[in-house]
């Protein structure tokens, strides 16, 4: 289960997600659930290239990643979301609850610049009932993450 494989790579980092009784199925719901800003709603996004290269990029819940911004970092002709069934299959967990840690396969993961202006981000942690409350440095040294500027408001 997505949860418990969450769940045991972040306990050394005394780390323990929140669990709700109902999933949270957007971003804006995860925030008015916690009484937060949704740029403090990090999202997971699995992009790929062409050239079958993925990189998974987390964002302010409030910004957009642009294209080149993929086509900078994951290289390419063409880069696009990956579909469903690659998103479970690289990362083991559903869209819409892609956790940027405890991924399946050993994957670039990009951090949009835009986090830090909050003390604590909340990531999906595997399921759509959960969450993960994390600092901007923990999220970066736990992923070993290359830091990106992403593009604006959304």
């Amino acid at each position: 289960m997505p949860i418990a494989r969450v769940r045991e790579f972040l306990k050394p980092h005394g780390l323990e997600p929140i669990v709700f009784d109902e999933r949270l199925n957007t971003s804006e719901e995860a925030a008015n659930k916690l009484g937060v800003e949704l740029g403090q709603i990090a999202k997971s996004i699995l992009f790929r290239s062409n050239e079958d290269q993925f990189g998974l990029f987390v964002a302010a819940g409030d910004v957009r990643i642009h294209p080149k911004q993929v086509k900078a970092l994951i290289g390419g002709k063409k880069q696009k979301m990956a579909n469903p069934e690659e998103v479970t299959a690289v990362t083991g967990f559903q869209v819409g609850a892609v956790c940027p840690f405890a991924l399946l396969q050993d994957i670039p993961v990009f951090i949009d610049e835009s986090i830090q202006r909050f003390d604590v981000v909340y990531t999906a942690a595997g399921i759509a009932e959960s969450l993960q409350p994390i600092s901007f440095d923990q999220l970066v040294s736990i992923t070993s993450g290359t830091l990106f500027k992403a593009s604006g408001e959304e």
